[in-house]
């Protein structure tokens, strides 16, 4: 997946997200896009590419792709909706999928560095509306429903947290009562942790860190995966 080995991002990738976020500007872009691809997109490519390998003993067939608008994300920002016009992200988004076709119709693992902070998670962000339908009946499916409470209550149990609860009433059709009702509230399912730059960052050890991490949170990537094998139409 790449044929170079990953040693680690070094402190200056940090260092050139500080300073965009003081210069986020085309002019100053431009003048320091050497820097972003040698402290940034190189070493994300290295990552990628070794994280990849490992996921494999996780996900076997595991979308780890080295490129842009494949497995890392676009520095540059989608300004069309948004008051802040700003044109750069400040982070370093990168992201690994389980299974064919889309990439955000598939759950997998998520990596997001920024200046203060690693964060690491799974899951799918936002469900589409036919995982959306599917989800929900897999929630209160007899089998796939307890299932999914068993793993929340593992992960959280760990740590982690669970995300992207954004329904305030139990939709239209389903019991208000279920035992998994809450779980009925979710537009996509995630766990994951926001922790402070460990010292792993910057050496070859970071793969290793990351995949403890993703190790616990695997059974919400499966639990997902599997849904959508039996629920999506």
């Amino acid at each position: 997946m790449s044929s170079s080995p990953f040693n680690g991002f070094p402190k200056e990738t940090i260092l050139f997200f500080a300073e965009l976020a003081v210069n986020n500007n085309k002019t100053w872009f431009t003048a320091h896009k050497p820097n972003f691809e040698k402290y940034v997109m190189t070493p994300a490519r290295n990552f990628v590419g070794a994280m990849g390998e490992r996921l494999q003993e996780l996900s076997p067939g595991i979308n780890a792709d080295p490129r842009v608008n494949k497995s890392i994300f676009r520095i540059y920002r989608d300004t069309r909706f948004s008051k802040d016009k700003t044109p750069y992200k400040t982070n370093l988004g990168l992201w690994f999928w389980v299974g064919e076709g889309a990439k955000f119709e598939n759950p997998g693992y998520y990596f997001h560095l920024d200046v203060d902070n690693l964060m690491l998670g799974v899951g799918l962000h936002s469900f589409s509306k036919p995982i959306l339908k599917a989800y929900r009946d897999a929630v209160v499916d007899p089998e796939f429903g307890p299932a999914l409470a068993e793993v929340v209550t593992q992960v959280a149990g760990k740590g982690y947290g669970i995300g992207q609860k954004t329904y305030k009433r139990v939709p239209r059709n389903y019991d208000p009562d279920h035992p998994n009702a809450e779980l009925l509230l979710y537009s996509g399912l995630t766990g994951g942790i926001e922790i402070e730059h460990p010292e792993a960052l910057h050496a070859a050890k970071l793969v290793d860190y990351c995949f403890e991490h993703y190790r616990k949170l695997e059974p919400v990537v499966n639990w997902l995966q599997t849904m959508i094998e039996r629920f999506v139409e």
